[in-house]
């Protein structure tokens, strides 16, 4: 196939009939597959040509062409001049310039309606600041969200506050510094930690919230000297003042959700796993859907409690519930649901469960401390071992060694119990991980779900944890070469909004160890993937870890056309370059989901740009258990 000059991505949303490139209809070929069979299914709705296709599958001739079937799956792959007989007068026709296209990127563990309800209220970012610049900022929000119109009664919540940020360090927040803000507006400051909120007079009087306010189970009401409320509440005590913030409209919530979607799409990104799903999710997904607004395939991980994880009939009962009442949903596909084992490793919070103690930071002793396992492995196996016997899939939030033997033991019950030999459990995170557990998600069939955006020298990995955890084990953080040689199935997951929606950042930090914000490499040379194995993590495994691998996640004949075609080849650039990928194009079951050229695409590129560009933690001290701020396990810290 001869390439043609490069068309503009619109055109693919053009009318029929624009082939674009008549040099390349020609006379039926042999097939790609070199049988020389001839399949007449009629022309093809798309043919894009001159590709370094990247298929995720082994061995094979070298692809670099692909055409889409009319019914949504890939028609045939091959070379370009074999494909010749499936252009048609109205087939559209993309010459890629040499750049790859691929299999959409599968997130296997993701919250983007956590996203988008997060993106209704202007953020902080955990920025440090002075009191002057924090009012400053707060000024601008105020301005921003209704100005003197929202007088005195419109509440401006923020997010993302850093409960250790004020400048110069060791400033203590106090209600009387918001009240000093040129409004009589309730205001409030939500922590990134998850653990603390500050909130001036106004809102404290609202949610009367008094001296003689008594702590509630779970939470602190912080009071001074004087014995009256500072305006900081923790834990539990937030939702003294949280349950008279006004909730978003569900037409805001939805526009607000149809935009991050949008953001997922332009990231090149067709099925999503969201890790932490309710029946108000659930509502949500219905209204998106109803709405024409659903652009990826959406595996909902419905969430368990702590208490449900004891009840296994019972938590059965109410998945299979949900699943009854939401199941003709289209782009949802049930099956799975999701435990937390433990909560976060980083200092201060350290309640990921460790097999070992954590470290006193200044003097590498071991302190008492081994975090907080939520589920008992003999628990955890009768609730695996309940949804596995019924098809149901586990999926584990296990950051600590502790927890992730945990997980493996409890899978390890379920499948002696059971019986079952492929259910696909998972366990996502895997911060770290022992030695000895290594082998054991291949001998049980468990997808290690990483998030690799993380595996980079930084605040996080370094000063928030390895004065804590000592060299020994800090070795062995996110260790995903080491899975890979012992024959695990990695599927990769980029946690949004717990970390900035950055697909191919993620992509190339699972190759370098450090990606574009990384101070330095986190043990590339024994943890770094090759690239092939990178991209197959984000697209094929994470198909396997979701059972659909017969669908999509590879390049073939007869697969789902959930494709993206990319600006560059990712293939042979210089990994660092992978970081910046702009995809051009996204389908889903081969419809158009994200064209770069377009005004919505243009639009959405933006908004993806604009997120992933605010500021970063300097210090340990920005990152109290923010890491995790928006995932919910904070929430199952506090038992809730």
């Amino acid at each position: 196939m001869t390439s043609s000059s490069p068309l503009s991505r619109r055109g693919l949303l053009a009318a029929a009939g624009a082939v674009g490139a008549a040099g390349l209809v020609g006379g039926p070929a042999a097939a790609a597959d070199g049988s020389g069979a001839s399949r007449t299914r009629g022309p093809a709705a798309l043919v894009v040509h001159n590709a370094r296709v990247f298929t995720g599958t082994s061995g094979g001739a070298p692809v670099d062409a692909v055409a889409v079937g009319r019914d949504g799956t890939i028609l045939d792959t091959g070379r370009g001049t074999a494909l010749r007989r499936h252009i048609g007068r109205d087939t559209e026709v993309v010459d890629a310039r040499g750049n790859t296209l691929m299999s959409g990127i599968h997130d296997g563990h993701v919250h983007p309606l956590g996203a988008g309800d997060r993106s209704l209220r202007p953020s902080l970012e955990g920025a440090e600041t002075t009191l002057a610049e924090l009012r400053e900022i707060l000024g601008g929000f105020l301005a921003e969200t209704g100005g003197a119109g929202a007088e005195p009664d419109g509440w401006l919540v923020v997010e993302d506050w850093n409960p250790v940020g004020l400048l110069p360090a060791g400033t203590v927040p106090h209600h009387t510094m918001l009240d000093a803000l040129p409004t009589r507006r309730p205001v409030v400051l939500v922590g990134g930690d998850g653990h603390n909120l500050w909130a001036n007079r106004r809102a404290l009087d609202i949610a009367g919230v008094t001296a003689a306010t008594p702590d509630p189970p779970g939470g602190r009401i912080v009071k001074g000297a004087d014995g009256l409320p500072t305006g900081v509440l923790k834990d539990d005590a937030q939702e003294l003042v949280k349950r008279h913030v006004p909730a978003p409209t569900r037409e805001q919530l939805v526009a607000a959700c149809a935009k991050v979607l949008e953001q997922a799409a332009a990231s090149g990104v067709t099925t999503m796993m969201d890790a932490l799903v309710g029946r108000h999710e659930l509502e949500l997904y219905r209204d998106l859907a109803s709405a024409g607004r659903l652009p990826q395939r959406i595996v909902p991980a419905l969430r368990l409690e702590v208490e449900q994880t004891r009840d296994p009939a019972g938590a059965l009962a109410y998945a299979r519930g949900l699943r009854r009442e939401f199941e003709r949903v289209p782009g949802l596909r049930f099956g799975t649901v999701k435990v937390f084992l433990d909560g976060v490793i980083e200092y201060p919070a350290q309640t990921a469960a460790l097999l070992e103690p954590y470290l006193d930071g200044s003097t590498g002793k071991p302190t008492g401390n081994r975090g907080e396992l939520y589920t008992s492995a003999a628990d955890y196996g009768r609730l695996t071992a309940a949804f596995n016997a019924a098809g149901w899939q586990m999926h584990a939030h296990g950051l600590g060694d502790r927890a992730v033997r945990t997980a493996l033991d409890g899978y390890a019950y379920a499948r002696r119990v059971t019986g079952r030999r492929d259910p696909r459990n998972a366990v996502a995170h895997l911060q770290l991980v022992d030695p000895a557990d290594l082998r054991r998600f291949a001998a049980l069939g468990v997808a290690a779900c990483m998030q690799l955006q993380w595996a980079a020298r930084d605040t996080w990995t370094m000063e928030a944890l390895l004065p804590y955890i000592g060299e020994r084990r800090h070795r062995w953080m996110y260790p995903a070469r080491s899975l890979e040689r012992a024959g695990a199935r990695l599927a990769g997951g980029s946690d949004w909004p717990v970390d900035a929606l950055q697909v191919w950042n993620q992509v190339r930090t699972a190759v370098d160890r450090r990606g574009a914000h990384g101070q330095g490499e986190l043990y590339r040379e024994l943890e770094g993937l090759g690239r092939a194995s990178a991209l197959r993590m984000h697209t094929h495994g994470t198909a396997w870890q979701l059972r659909q691998e017969s669908l999509t996640g590879t390049v073939e004949r007869g697969r789902a056309a959930d494709l993206v075609l990319l600006d560059r080849d990712v293939e042979r650039c210089p990994v660092a370059d992978i970081s910046d990928t702009v995809v051009e194009l996204t389908l889903v079951g081969g419809r158009v989901v994200h064209d770069a050229a377009s005004a919505a695409g243009r639009a959405a590129a933006g908004r993806l740009t604009r997120a992933a560009s605010g500021p970063r933690p300097a210090t340990y001290a920005a990152v109290h258990g923010g890491r995790h701020r928006n995932c919910g396990c904070t929430e199952a810290t506090s038992g809730r």
